[in-house]
């Protein structure tokens, strides 16, 4: 059975979905060995804690191992899964207050505009060194990754890495589960046809699985005179959404706050609050507090513990290693001609199937053209992040904010692209003073 690493395994979000679909699995990957690494001890042990009791409670299905060396977590892995971040919210708060501050109407300052940029900057590196480390140790393991700007550090991958890999997202199941509120379908019955970029996927069509029923003009008519309901329903907005519906003929996926991170003019539809940066860091140590009790047995294991989180790494690595053929609903991948208008190169998210020899990426129909023009937009912003990011090349990192369309002016561009140097300057070490 499959050695499996997971690198940024003390992540409460990635360990704790990881770990419940590790569970769901468990019988068609019993005997696996699965090793978790972090390079912080602290937060590898109290997920490896929790991973344990877990496993003992379904009767130990997996050898569970942890180091924080991941050159001795590596030799003999089969599959390699990636989540890092460096002090996320600390570091994107910055990201998102300071071109804020310069006039940019940004509304998550995560994955796309400046924020995005320098997000991609801190991370690619890391990436690209772990990537390193699998050539030398374990050159013919997947790599999955999680890490985010996904398209941003997969391009990096596709261009300076050698390894096999694709990146994962759920962003399609937030999409569904709108769907799902508006029709009171079930969201395994569901189908849905996407592709697009990470982040900026469009909606080509929507049935039910079984009957073929055709969803979207339901959707579509729920989606305008129901909105509130739906919003409510999934926690978070649809007016941009609705939007770009009207405007494009497509819904695009997988929310409107990492929608509108490509759009100069989402805020207008889906507000400047941000990130809720104060209430995500106290349910965060909440939810870690939570972990410690279950782990001791202080509280019960919540029944949701034992069931899959709708993360599709562990299902993938199933259907390679018992070439089911399964169908995938989004993978990130280099196009290869997936998407005819979209560059070769580019890092596309498109539906794939998944047997013995890999993840197979399937040919679609060309994206209406005004869509495929701003995708590539963003791929030729995604194509000069990268060169900022692997070679710190100040010019690049100023083309890359040349060319998105947040930025107004040149002003603006260089008093950014400096004082976002200055505040990330300790983790940006590509950079020279």
């Amino acid at each position: 059975m499959p050695k499996i690493v997971l690198i940024g395994a003390g992540s409460y979000a990635f360990g704790t979905a990881t770990f419940r679909d590790l569970i769901a699995w468990r019988e068609q990957l019993r005997g696996s060995t699965i090793v978790l690494v972090d390079v912080n001890p602290d937060a590898l042990a109290l997920m490896a804690g929790f991973l344990r009791k877990l496993n003992a409670t379904v009767g130990d299905p997996y050898v569970i191992e942890t180091t924080t060396d991941r050159r001795a977590a590596l030799p003999g892995a089969d599959f390699v899964l990636i989540s890092i971040a460096v002090q996320r919210n600390r570091l994107w708060r910055l990201d998102w207050e300071i071109p804020l501050k310069h006039g940019v109407k940004h509304v998550l300052g995560e994955n796309g505009g400046p924020g995005g940029l320098f997000h991609a900057m801190r991370n690619i590196p890391i990436v690209l060194d772990i990537t390193r480390d699998v050539e030398a140790l374990c050159p013919e393991a997947l790599v999955i990754n999680f890490t985010n700007p996904e398209g941003r550090v997969c391009q990096a991958l596709n261009r300076y890495s050698k390894v096999k890999f694709i990146g994962l997202c759920h962003g399609i199941d937030m999409m569904r589960r709108a769907v799902s509120a508006a029709l009171d379908v079930p969201l395994e019955e569901i189908d849905a046809l996407a592709y697009g970029i990470n982040h900026f996927s469009w909606v080509r069509t929507l049935r039910r699985r079984g009957t073929g029923e055709d969803l979207y003009p339901a959707f579509n008519q729920a989606a305008h005179e129901r909105l509130p309901e739906l919003e409510a329903a999934v926690g978070h907005s649809l007016k941009l959404s609705r939007f770009l519906m009207d405007t494009y003929g497509m819904w695009p996926l997988p929310s409107d706050d990492h929608v509108g991170e490509y759009l100069s003019y989402a805020w207008e539809l889906a507000g400047l609050e941000g990130y809720p940066f104060d209430r995500v860091d106290r349910e965060s140590e909440d939810f870690k507090a939570d972990i410690r009790k279950w782990t001791s047995g202080e509280l019960p294991l919540p029944e949701w513990a034992l069931t899959p989180s709708g993360e599709r790494a562990i299902a993938i690595i199933a259907g390679i290693l018992y070439n089911t053929h399964q169908y995938e609903l989004a993978v990130n991948l280099p196009n290869n001609g997936y998407i005819p208008n979209l560059p070769d190169d580019a890092i596309v998210e498109v539906p794939v199937i998944v047997d013995a020899a890999g993840v197979h990426g399937q040919r679609l129909e060309p994206l209406p053209e005004p869509i495929a023009a701003m995708c590539r937009t963003q791929i030729a912003v995604i194509d000069r992040v990268v060169e900022a990011g692997v070679h710190g090349d100040r010019h690049a990192a100023l083309q890359a904010l040349l060319l998105d369309p947040h930025i107004t002016s040149t002003t603006q561009a260089e008093a950014i692209l400096a004082e976002l140097l200055e505040a990330h300057r300790e983790f940006l070490p590509q950079f020279k003073p």
